[in-house]
């Protein structure tokens, strides 16, 4: 038996996120700015060497893929990856293959992402308002996001959407979204705002809208009651009584979740971070390619980032700065 990937606080490593590509077809405020410099294609891992890379983590007990970006269903070719994770499934090696996606391409892939196993997926969606969704996207189209939610659904997928709970833009939306969800029979997770990225223009501070408050305007709509369901992920969630409905809630910063964190994330270039709030990472391209053949530096380099891992990231925003604030681009790291 492969020892399996325990961080110094004993916490077992089952969880990993991958991010595939830097590339989007959207520039989300808070995620890029909008006159974006992508990394050469040089650097970013291959097919090849993301299919290596994530098959030794499932060696060493990870349980749960997600595939993140950028947004993953723009790099060419991508499905030829998901197809190869599946084979994992198939084993039983794997339990979970999903996806993080903004929803654009998802008419054109949708049955292909079933037929490789993938059976639930996250869709990224802040707003029902078409204006709004221009503008917070800056590229984006509502209605090719909506046509790509109808065909995940009808092709089998379960969905739940992500959306960035962001003051003085969807306060407002937030009845109408969660009767959206309800109707469609998707749950809906709010993240709150994180600081990462040089965007120029857009202030965080401004921009926070503590989950806190969401919690509180939902209990001013419905009976709520907290759920003690975990999904593998940072959410915490609970159900609205009068739709049974399940809500998340994401709040790196209003509540840190670090002492339950069972995860690591892999960048399109081959850098592991052990937490989304510390800059600490590790270089896994560089065995991947010096070793074409062999797998044990790659696994000692695994290892030896994993005993890295913190007890807990930084981000704080109660003394109203963005203490920990993170210099690289959701995009980069994986959304």
């Amino acid at each position: 038996m492969t020892a399996p990937l325990i961080d110094p606080f004993q916490r077992a490593i089952e969880y990993l996120r991958v991010s595939v590509t830097d590339r989007c077809d959207f520039r989300c405020v808070y995620c890029m700015a909008e006159h974006m410099t992508f990394l050469p294609k040089k650097e970013l891992l291959s097919l090849e060497e993301l299919d290596r890379l994530c098959s030794k983590f499932i060696d060493l007990g990870v349980r749960k893929l997600r595939i993140t970006g950028g947004e993953p269903l723009v790099r060419r070719e991508i499905m030829t990856f998901f197809n190869a994770m599946g084979r994992h499934l198939e084993t039983g090696a794997l339990d979970e293959l999903t996806v993080t996606t903004n929803g654009s391409q998802l008419a054109r892939f949708a049955d292909q992402l079933y037929a490789a196993g993938v059976r639930r997926i996250n869709v990224s969606l802040d707003t029902l308002d078409e204006q709004k969704f221009a503008d917070v996207t800056r590229w984006g189209r509502l209605p090719q996001v909506l046509k790509g939610i109808d065909a995940a659904q009808k092709a089998g997928l379960r969905i739940k959407i992500n959306a960035v709970a962001l003051k003085g833009f969807n306060e407002e939306e937030l009845p109408r979204m969660t009767e959206w969800c309800a109707e469609r029979g998707m749950d809906l997770t709010w993240i709150e705002v994180m600081p990462m990225g040089d965007l120029g223009n857009e202030d965080r501070l401004d921009q926070y809208w503590s989950l806190k408050d969401v919690r509180r305007a939902y209990e001013s709509h419905y009976t709520v009651s907290d759920l003690a369901e975990r999904t593998g992920g940072p959410a915490r969630y609970v159900r609205l009584e009068e739709t049974q409905q399940k809500i998340g809630f994401i709040t790196p910063l209003s509540h840190n979740f670090c002492e339950s964190c069972n995860r690591v994330r892999v960048t399109c270039t081959g850098e592991i971070y052990m937490c989304l709030g510390q800059e600490d990472m590790a270089d896994l391209r560089a065995p991947l390619r010096a070793h074409p053949g062999d797998d044990g530096p790659l696994e000692d380099a695994i290892r030896a980032a994993i005993a890295l891992k913190p007890k807990g990231h930084d981000f704080d925003y109660s003394r109203q700065r963005a203490d920990g604030q993170m210099s690289r681009h959701m995009s980069h790291t994986g959304g």
